[in-house]
This record gives structure tokens, sequence and C-alpha cells, in this order.
């Protein structure tokens, strides 16, 4: 599916085609030509007042928790899908600006990678905010996708191959032959609900407040999925609810594995499920290719094995795993045949919904 703005074809050679990973973390900006050129967290500072936007990506995020109450730091997407349009059509036309240096003449035609789960009216809701940001035309792939192009999998044969994208707001599970997708999954279980069990399990446990930002550090730095040789200690930093004080206490990396135990679970099953309802002869393929994991939730260490143990299938992570749905987004800019394919294949799942 795609939309054109009017009379934009004239400005279309003047411009650099873009593939965009809107994550709910993280966004990412591949130009053609250039490579990835943006790898910015998906955060926009506003002044309460006055509704102006202060700061996009990095410079906002280092302002969340930190702001005076005249400031918001927001994060304009939520499990995957977009919270605020206003604010996500602002961030996409700064990120659109940022790569062009032509100003408003420049109008590329525009990649956008999607879950999976994602409603029609969201789906209209990324169309729209790309086109409103500066794009003449707006292409939508969904972003198991474009995270198994990106990772190397032979998406257009006739055997089946399986990717995994963990992303900031969704998990998405997907078993893909000839260019579509014959079974997929999509939970919005992944980075951002992980962070959120550390939270938890702090205030819980060691009756310990800590914010979004020390969790996810804390998730990167001391997260895993399987035993770990040798287990390691970590400081958990926050303030006492009982005295209001600041507080430190150390935790193991067993404690925030048995935090992240829900989380890690849920992902488990949606793979499981997915292979159940895999047609059998896929499944053999996957038996010999293996599973593919992608995104940011895919460097949670020993995430591969376990979930090898738990599904009795080759698993691996990719190469670049935070990079692949912008890199297959990418792909697909370069080739018109796969860009009409994965177009034929949306609007097929589309109309059979």
């Amino acid at each position: 599916m795609r939309i054109f703005r009017p009379f934009s074809s004239l400005f279309g050679f003047m411009s650099h085609d873009i593939a965009i990973d809107l994550g709910t973390a993280n966004t990412l900006v591949m130009v053609k030509g250039r490579g990835i050129v943006i790898d910015e967290p998906s955060v926009v500072a506003i002044d309460r007042n006055s509704k102006k936007i202060l700061a996009i990506g990095a410079e906002a995020k280092r302002m969340v928790g930190r702001t005076p109450a005249s400031i918001v730091a927001i994060r304009p997407l939520r499990d995957g899908v977009i919270s605020d349009f206003e604010v996500t059509e602002k961030m996409l036309s700064y990120f659109i600006r940022a790569v062009h240096d032509r100003g408003l003449l420049a109008q590329p035609r525009v990649v956008v990678g999607i879950p999976s789960g994602v409603t029609e009216v969201e789906k209209r809701a990324v169309h729209d905010a790309a086109l409103s940001a500066g794009a003449r035309a707006c292409y939508l792939i969904e972003e198991p996708m474009a995270a198994a192009i990106g990772a190397g999998l032979p998406v257009i044969e006739a055997a089946g191959c399986m990717i995994v994208d963990i992303g900031g707001g969704t998990t998405e599970v997907a078993v893909i032959s000839l260019g579509g997708m014959v079974v997929s999954t999509s939970i919005r279980v992944a980075g951002d609900e992980m962070d959120q069990d550390i939270i938890g399990y702090a205030r819980q446990v060691h009756n310990l407040l800590i914010g979004e930002r020390t969790a996810e550090e804390i998730k990167k730095i001391a997260g895993s999925a399987a035993p770990l040789e040798p287990e390691e200690m970590v400081e958990l930093r926050g303030r006492d609810l009982s005295t209001g004080l600041p507080k430190s206490v150390e935790v193991s990396t067993v404690e925030i594995r048995d935090a992240l135990a829900g989380s890690i679970g849920a992902i488990i099953e949606a793979v499981r499920s997915t292979i159940e309802i895999t047609p059998p002869e896929l499944v053999a393929d996957l038996m010999a290719h293996g599973i593919a994991l992608a995104g940011g939730g895919a460097v949670l260490r020993g995430l591969d094995r376990r979930l090898s143990q738990e599904t009795r299938f080759p698993v691996y992570v990719a190469e670049d795993p935070l990079l692949c749905v912008v890199r297959g987004a990418g792909e697909v800019l370069e080739e018109q045949a796969l860009l009409s394919k994965v177009e034929s294949q949306l609007a097929s799942r589309r109309n059979g919904r």
C-alpha cells in the first residue's frame, strides 16, 4: 500500500530514499547510498506551556526523569505503535530533514517498519505521519519480514525460515517462505516490559524506587535468560520508599534473571505457539536452518541458549541484531521486485483478516 503527495514527483529526483525502523525505544534511519545515518532514542522533550519541542533523540532521553515541571520528556510510541500522532509526526519530520541537505524540496520515498499485529488505524497513523513529515510516498513493511531480510534469511526461497524480533515494545515471531509470512505472532512483551520487571522487583523485594533508565542499564549489564558462568553482582541505586532517602543495594544476576522470568517466559511461549501452527514441511526446514534472533532483546545474555533448550531448535543471534529491521527495509528500497512482493503480501494479509 502506498500514498503519493500531490506534485511531489517533481522533487523526487532531488531526494535520497529513506528506510526507517520506527521503534518504541530507538528510531533508526538508513539513506539509500549512504547507509545508516541516524540511530536515536524515540524520545521527545516538550515544553508543557508552549507545546514547543525542545529536544529530540539522545538529548531528549538524557532529560528523562530530570526535567522541571514545565518540561516533559515523552516517548510518542508505546508497545510498537503510535500513541501521540502529532509528536511522532514532528519526530519523523525532524529525522527526515536531518538526513537531507536540500530542505523543503527533498521529498523522499520512505519505507517504514511496522509490527505485524498493528491495526488498520495504527497503520494509517504511521502512513499519515510519514507523509505529513515530507515523504512523497510511504510504504509499510512488517518488521518480522524486514528483520528477516536484514538478517540475510532466504525469504524468497521455497523453504521456511524463522525470525524472532525482540524490540522495545513488541516481540515479533514469524515463519517466512516464498516472500511472505506463513504464520506470525506479535506480543506486546519486549524490552520495555523487562525494564518494568526490574522496577517492580526493586520495589517489591528491596523497597527501592528506581527509574526506567536505571532499569534499562541494569538489564543490559546484569540481565540474562540462562545461568551465567560465573554469576555477577551489580549495584542498584534509587530512593528508599520508606524514608525517601537515597539507597543502594547489591543484587546478583540470578535475582535479575528471576525478575525477568515472566517476560522471558512469554517470549518463549510465543515462539513455541508459532512453531505449533507451522506446517510440518516448514518445521523440517526450521530444524535444518535454525531460528534467527533480531532486535535489541536478542543481545540479552543466554537468550539464544534458553530458547534452544525450550524449543529443541538451533537458535542463533543475527549479525548486528539491532540493525536488522532498518537494513531489511533499506534492501527493499533497492529492489523494486521485492518491494512489490512485500506490498502484495501485506495487502493479502490485510484483506484476509
